[in-house]
């Protein structure tokens, strides 16, 4: 069966990447509908595609299933992020039926008005040193060769997908300092534009949280978490986690 949702948003899916989770998103749109899809960022990774070309028959079918939402009744709006800012430079153009846009404004069945942004605009007040950002990302690539690996031993003995990048992260100080941080940044935004709250991407971290009166809503990525944040048709916002719902369906990315 179908869940219809009023809106969906999902980002840092990194079409290109080894460590995509293209077929469990395939089988997330297959299984929900929804009205509006704001494809937050971080769609293609044209990053990795410079450094490696790859692009897997999985690929091209997600990329044709996104656009395919354009074309029935689904409103689809694109904003890009770093990793396919190549797109950035044609927002408030039209793709086919999808929009582009850099941001903007979100206003639930509730009422509330949400900035929607990918979020590496906030980059500046979350990184430190240089060497930092560098070493952070050499850090971040390996303990994502090490989640592809272990997640390939666990799916051969049967087991269901588990993030072991994000079990480390979630017990690193650094890295949750450094997630506040980002956190902040966001909120301060939405309050400088005397929002409700914001929703963004970009960290791989999802999550909805409540703080002074704003919502923050970070609706992860199809790398680690592989989750979806859902507007219901009476305005509740909600994260997925496409995983646990079809712990079966965890099918491991080309393996190193």
């Amino acid at each position: 069966m179908k869940q219809h949702h009023r809106t969906v948003w999902l980002s840092d899916i990194h079409l290109g990447c080894k460590d995509c989770k293209a077929e469990l998103l395939l089988d997330f749109l297959e299984h929900n509908t929804m009205e509006t899809l704001y494809l937050v960022g971080d769609i293609v990774d044209f990053w990795a595609l410079k450094r490696q070309f790859l692009w897997p028959e999985s690929h091209n079918r997600l990329l044709h299933a996104l656009y395919q939402k354009s074309l029935d009744d689904t409103h689809v709006v694109y904003l890009p992020g770093n990793h396919d800012e190549i797109i950035k430079p044609y927002a408030n153009m039209l793709f086919g039926n999808i929009e582009i846009k850099k941001r903007l404004v979100h206003t639930t069945a509730q009422g509330k008005k949400l900035l929607v942004l990918h979020g590496d605009d906030f980059d500046g007040e979350v990184c430190l040193a240089k060497w930092q950002a560098w070493l952070g990302d050499k850090l971040y690539d390996f303990l994502l060769w090490l989640n592809r690996n272990l997640d390939y031993y666990r799916r051969m003995r049967g087991y269901h997908y588990w993030s072991l990048a994000a079990h480390i992260k979630k017990h690193f100080k650094k890295a949750n300092e450094a997630i506040a941080r980002y956190r902040a940044a966001a909120l301060k935004e939405a309050a400088k534009h005397d929002l409700d709250g914001i929703v963004c991407g970009h960290i791989h971290h999802p999550e909805i949280v409540e703080i002074d009166g704003l919502t923050y809503c970070n609706d992860g990525d199809w790398i680690e978490s592989c989750s979806a944040l859902t507007e219901t048709s009476s305005g509740e916002l909600e994260l997925m986690y496409w995983t646990l719902m079809q712990p079966k369906l965890s099918i491991v990315p080309l393996a190193s």
